[in-house]
């Protein structure tokens, strides 16, 4: 073995042992992709590496999108929309045996088409819908497991977060990828949906009388989410902006609905503007340590040995994919979403192009099996996140809710692999 694949190796144990002490995943890739290049190099080159990759990464333009999109997420939540979104969804689905449950699904759908956040969708919805559930008489685990299962809608749905990273990772069109997520993501919601009129059916209660009136007035209040999809997914989708454009005026049409609604005062903006800097500044982190880790996985050609090593088991091309998805599969039980992304995605995606799959497709596949992680034991981050809100229910409870949507995800994987087009269409008609 050369002194590449040894530091290759040891770099991926000192790699692993760090998340398992659990030191933040930005500095745990930064440091090893700092002391693998500086093993292979000299210290010298390193510290230039190190002096220079930060400022590119939060100088590139590409990027600028993040902290617009982050913001605008906040201004949503913090304005109030997420609660407009929960009633107009239970005055049309109210009616339904269940009818909290399926309203509660349509609200993740509509609030993650302006959040981008699985996370801030899940705790979002905790607040809103988990109180009404609750007092409908919702059993604890149908009631969480609804919201862990819809907060993840927001990796998939435009504009989504996880979706500028793998398209920043890969050097992909990140407009196409938001547009491919619309599909697979209104498909979620459908399959949700018949989860819980299928699985959980006998311990829903029963729906509310409809009544038209309380209908369309609700429909009302929800004019500000379909404006700002439209400023920001319309304008990519027809080319008449660029995704960091978009993301600028989503931004700041967010900011001027909540003034004008009297739902932002000044104190309010201020705070925003405070939380989406630190969220901020936490992606940046990550991006910077996996830029430096990439520089130390190019330079031991680690991904190239991988995809030679792959293609030379003689599997099919859906073969090895398989095995590939069953990889983060696994990653996604025991990291979180943007570590999984981060560490994997680099190492595997020359594979999957030499395979000669799509790498817009690609890309809404690792999203979607991102999205099981996020609910998937031990560490799914919805489910924690749900419990941090709403302490007194126990993490086994939620679990449990959620074990019906990890089947459905795993019936949507398939769907997807199955038929491309679903992914693929909308892209092809830019």
């Amino acid at each position: 073995m050369t002194l590449a694949d040894l530091t290759a190796i040891g770099g991926f144990v000192a790699l692993f042992a760090l998340l398992l002490v659990r030191v933040p995943i930005g500095v745990a890739l930064g440091l090893v992709g700092l002391g693998g290049f500086a093993m292979i190099r000299g210290i010298g080159p390193a510290l230039n590496l190190l002096a220079s990759a930060p400022v590119r990464t939060v100088t590139d333009f590409n990027l600028t999108l993040v902290p617009f999109f982050i913001l605008m997420g906040i201004l949503a939540t913090n304005s109030g929309m997420s609660r407009e979104m929960f009633r107009a969804a239970n005055s049309w689905f109210g009616q339904f045996r269940g009818g909290l449950a399926l309203s509660t699904v349509a609200a993740c759908g509509g609030f993650s088409a302006i959040c981008g956040s699985s996370v801030a969708t899940a705790a979002t919805m905790t607040k809103v819908a988990l109180p009404e559930m609750r007092r409908h008489g919702y059993r604890e685990d149908v009631a969480t497991g609804v919201i862990a299962a819809g907060g993840t809608l927001g990796s998939m749905i435009p504009p989504s977060v996880i979706l500028v990273i793998y398209a920043y990772i890969t050097e992909n069109d990140v407009g196409q990828l938001f547009i491919a997520g619309v599909i697979p993501g209104l498909l979620a919601v459908l399959l949700y949906m018949g989860t819980i009129l299928t699985m959980h059916r006998r311990g829903l209660p029963a729906g509310t009388p409809f009544d038209w009136r309380e209908a369309l007035a609700a429909l009302a209040p929800i004019w500000a989410v379909t404006l700002l999809f439209i400023a920001v997914i319309g304008v990519i989708y027809t080319g008449i902006a660029t995704p960091t454009e978009a993301a600028a005026v989503g931004a700041f049409v967010t900011l001027v609905i909540g003034v004008l609604r009297g739902r932002l005062s000044f104190r309010t903006i201020l705070d925003s503007l405070i939380e989406a800097l630190r969220t901020s500044v936490s992606v940046y982190t990550v991006l910077i340590g996996a830029v430096l880790f990439g520089y130390f996985l190019a330079i031991t050609r680690a991904p190239q040995k991988l995809t030679d090593w792959l293609v030379g088991l003689d599997f099919s091309a859906y073969g090895t994919l398989g095995l590939i998805l069953l990889a983060f599969i696994l990653a996604g039980c025991i990291l979180d979403t943007m570590a999984m992304i981060l560490l994997l995605v680099p190492i595997v995606y020359p594979v999957v192009i030499s395979l000669g799959f799509d790498p817009i497709w690609f890309g809404i596949i690792v999203v979607m099996v991102a999205e099981l992680g996020m609910i998937s034991p031990p560490v799914g981050i919805n489910v924690f996140v749900i419990n941090t809100i709403a302490r007194d229910v126990k993490l086994t409870t939620i679990f449990r809710g959620v074990i019906p949507f990890i089947f459905t995800d795993l019936l949507r994987l398939v769907l997807l692999i199955a038929f491309p087009a679903l992914v693929l269409w909308l892209p092809s008609t830019m």
